[in-house]
């Protein structure tokens, strides 16, 4: 039942399940000037519940209800593992919907069978969408239509910028690169700040230089019309203290080793795939 601590009113955007990515897009939506009370999150933990209407006024039900079937979008924000249980409470009161799934792993063709409807949009968020620097990849099945296409691309906008594919496999490429991605940053960033405790600095210090080094980079590397490597050429002066760390990197196979991790990463996206389809 819709939370009594809500008004009642007409539900435009339902999201099954109520995490950290369901908040990313419900925050988007509000800054866009969607009203609140339009927005309702199916959530069977009532601490969550109570966290999305206190955070962000919102619609909360611990479970679908007929209020469900008055949704023109419904986002799947679940555990994938827990999918095929919702899809069985939810979509005999949805078949209007349009489905999006921010769900890793899932194929569109196993939410279809199991939602009996075709019409769905698969997307590979990553966690920047927190703060509005995220990057999404997204595939759509051919049932969707431009409007809806569009209706998607405006309720991501607000999380970041977002990238179509045209096969869904390319998905699995996708989860590899910018879904884990921000995890590979994370790493690098830990790795610098132990270096600068190690060369004497504070942790604070390597902190602060390595958030503004990440930062400042990407930002140039994205104003520039310069492909990365003439970037790195720039700063690399045979003989200094640039090209030492580099020929220490490519001695130690840094970036081949980098390449097999995010590969490891795709083969993973796609067996994840077969499991949570069965």
């Amino acid at each position: 039942m819709i939370s009594p601590m809500s008004k009642p009113t007409h539900i435009d955007i339902a999201f099954v399940g109520g995490g950290n990515m369901a908040t990313a897009i419900i925050g988007g939506l509000l800054r866009q000037g969607r009203a609140a009370a339009s927005i309702l999150v199916i959530d069977p933990v009532a601490e969550q519940r109570q966290r999305l209407h206190d955070k962000l006024g919102v619609q909360t039900a611990a479970g679908p209800d007929a209020s469900l079937s008055q949704a023109a979008t419904v986002v799947w924000a679940v555990k994938p593992q827990q999918f095929k249980e919702a899809a069985g409470a939810c979509a005999a009161l949805c078949p209007q919907a349009l489905h999006y799934s921010v769900m890793a792993g899932l194929r569109t063709d196993d939410m279809a069978r199991l939602l009996g409807s075709p019409r769905i949009v698969r997307a590979m968020p990553n966690t920047p969408a927190l703060v509005g620097q995220g990057m999404t990849g997204l595939f759509a099945r051919s049932e969707v239509t431009t409007e809806e296409r569009e209706r998607i691309e405006q309720m991501v906008a607000p999380t970041g910028q977002h990238l179509w594919v045209q096969r869904e496999a390319d998905l699995d490429a996708v989860t590899a690169l910018s879904g884990s991605g921000p995890a590979y940053v994370f790493l690098f960033i830990e790795t610098m700040m132990q270096a600068a405790q190690d060369m004497g600095l504070s942790a604070e210090q390597g902190r602060q230089l390595a958030l503004a080094t990440f930062g400042g980079a990407t930002a140039l590397a994205a104003q520039s019309t310069d492909a990365p490597a003439v970037l790195r050429e720039r700063v690399t002066s045979k003989g200094g203290t640039t090209y030492a760390a580099l020929t220490h990197l490519e001695a130690a196979g840094v970036k081949p080793a980098f390449i097999a991790a995010m590969r490891a990463a795709e083969k993973r996206a796609g067996e994840l795939g077969d499991e949570f389809g069965r």
